[in-house]
């Protein structure tokens, strides 16, 4: 019991010295300790501020701004949704009146695609290069996006990398499929059958319900008569 009382008493001690050069710390850097506190509720209300007065308003007016040239994106009037008509804003003034807002993060990725529809490879590259976004969805169509402006531009090695990016990104029916043939078909295309008949094969196997899935065993034929020849 002794040996527990004194073990006790020591610990009370060491707690002791802990608080009091704690408390000597705190009493010596009192004024250093009072600017950090005082810059960091400076950064929180400003954050704050910036946020409720500045960047929703904007937000707010660039979804505004953005509805029409998204209607003439729907419409393949392109040059319109890219330039906006006079009344409304396109998605380049978009991009570069509200920058900080969502909709225009949103926006480089119209612009990148209204590009590429207009055979503009460059540009759509560059817009869809710095478009970014965790969507399951819009992110594998953003990257294979930029793998046809790549194909379109004879560059067929980025446009693999990009197209087996796009289906690597998102394990679903709707656009995996779509990029794994188009990889396929390219492969095919430069004499790769045995990337080919892999791609194919993934696609047959992982996804057969998809439309590019059931048409995938001619393909698979097709890659096979060509490497038996």
């Amino acid at each position: 019991m002794a040996k527990n009382k004194t073990s006790q008493n020591d610990n009370l001690k060491d707690i002791e010295s802990a608080l009091t050069r704690t408390e000597q710390f705190i009493e010596d850097n009192q004024k250093i300790i009072t600017y950090v506190i005082g810059a960091i509720v400076l950064v929180v209300v400003g954050y704050l501020g910036l946020n409720k007065f500045i960047v929703q308003p904007r937000e707010t007016d660039a979804q505004s701004q953005m509805f029409m040239a998204e209607n003439y994106f729907e419409k393949d009037s392109f040059n319109l949704a890219l330039n906006g008509d006079g009344n409304y804003l396109g998605f380049l003034d978009i991009i570069d009146d509200y920058g900080m807002t969502k909709s225009a993060k949103l926006a480089r990725y119209y612009a990148g695609v209204s590009y590429l529809r207009l055979g503009e490879y460059n540009e759509a590259i560059n817009y869809l290069g710095k478009f970014k976004t965790k969507d399951l969805l819009l992110g594998p169509v953003k990257e294979g996006s930029m793998g046809d402006a790549y194909l379109q531009l004879g560059e067929q090695d980025k446009a693999l990398r990009q197209y087996m990016k796009a289906a690597d990104m998102s394990d679903n029916d709707f656009t995996a499929p779509i990029y794994l043939m188009k990889a396929g078909n390219l492969y095919e295309m430069q004499g790769n059958h045995a990337k080919a008949l892999e791609v194919y094969q993934r696609l047959k196997t992982k996804y057969p319900e998809s439309t590019e899935g059931r048409n995938a065993e001619k393909f698979i034929a097709r890659v096979n008569t060509l490497m038996q020849n």
